[in-house]
């Protein structure tokens, strides 16, 4: 095959992706601190993307050095899956700081550990379950009309996908627009204890919808045009648009590293502790709200 310009990009994209979330899950799983719920969500997160990460990079190398439509479906079941539990997991994160704010008292309770390992088994079973589709049978490599704008997966498994993505973000926009709720009343009731002046609250309340207005937009600006052209497109339209809406998809688990793992003072902490020994690695680690990650 010749090669295509687009598909070095996407390998290029997924070996920074590969990069990026390997050490999140390594910083993850060989740091006993990092055990308590939110930095499980946030390594499910990790690991999603490095998948998605390695299924871009073996896709490239499949198609132009080992074609066969057996590795097609196997790399796009694989694909499938690490997205899907990518999207699935950063609904979880949403779902554990809403729950956080909402019961603040309640939260650092063995309720909150098992309500953890439920959301990352409903996650990832769900999105094996979609990746498993391609592979078992369900693709248009038989029957060419009822392919979608990424072949091998057909139409119908395409406006599945995409539906349940929009039921997602819906549901992200509810949870970020509930939690825009809390931290203005709370940031007001503080103001009101210590006696504070009405611009600090202002500049308070407006820093913390800003940082959920960063989080929401960045991941509706990637998904969002993907989505869309899922639900509209049809085989017949060119590669190309595929391509144009499927990058930025791709750039979603670029960013996500930087925006859940990376802002956090503990795992910065960590990696300064591997990069240059500038802590201690005995030092104790304060715990946080996930609110705050």
């Amino acid at each position: 095959l010749a090669l295509n310009p687009w598909d070095v990009v996407l390998c290029i994209s997924g070996t920074i992706i590969s990069c990026e979330n390997a050490i999140v899950v390594v910083v993850i799983f060989y740091t006993p601190a990092f055990r308590a719920p939110m930095f499980l969500l946030i390594g499910s997160l990790a690991v999603a993307d490095l998948l998605a990460g390695l299924g871009l990079i073996l896709h490239f190398a499949f198609v132009y050095f080992i074609p066969s439509e057996a590795v097609s479906l196997f790399t796009v079941g694989l694909l499938v899956t690490s997205f899907t539990a990518s999207v699935s997991s950063l609904l979880t994160i949403t779902i554990d700081r809403y729950l956080s704010l909402y019961n603040a008292l309640t939260y650092y309770s063995e309720r909150t550990v098992t309500r953890t390992y439920i959301m990352l088994i409903l996650t990832w079973g769900a999105s094996i379950c979609y990746g498993l589709l391609p592979v078992t049978g369900w693709n248009c490599l038989k029957e060419p009309s009822t392919c979608s704008v990424v072949k091998p997966l057909t139409k119908n498994h395409l406006i599945i996908l995409s539906v349940s993505f929009f039921m997602v973000f819906a549901v992200m926009l509810q949870l970020y627009v509930q939690i825009c709720k809390i931290v203005c009343r709370h940031a007001h009731q503080i103001a009101v204890q210590r006696h504070f002046l009405a611009s600090s609250h202002y500049v308070t309340t407006r820093k913390g919808i800003a940082t959920l207005a960063v989080i929401l937009g960045t991941f509706a600006s990637c998904w969002l045009p993907f989505a869309v052209y899922c639900l509209l497109g049809d085989y017949t339209y060119p590669a190309l648009y595929t391509y144009v809406t499927l990058l930025p998809a791709t750039y979603n688990s670029m960013i996500n590293p930087v925006i859940y793992a990376f802002r956090n003072q503990e795992i910065q902490k960590v990696l300064w502790t591997v990069c240059c020994g500038c802590f201690s690695s005995t030092l104790p680690f304060r715990s946080r709200s996930p609110s705050d990650v």
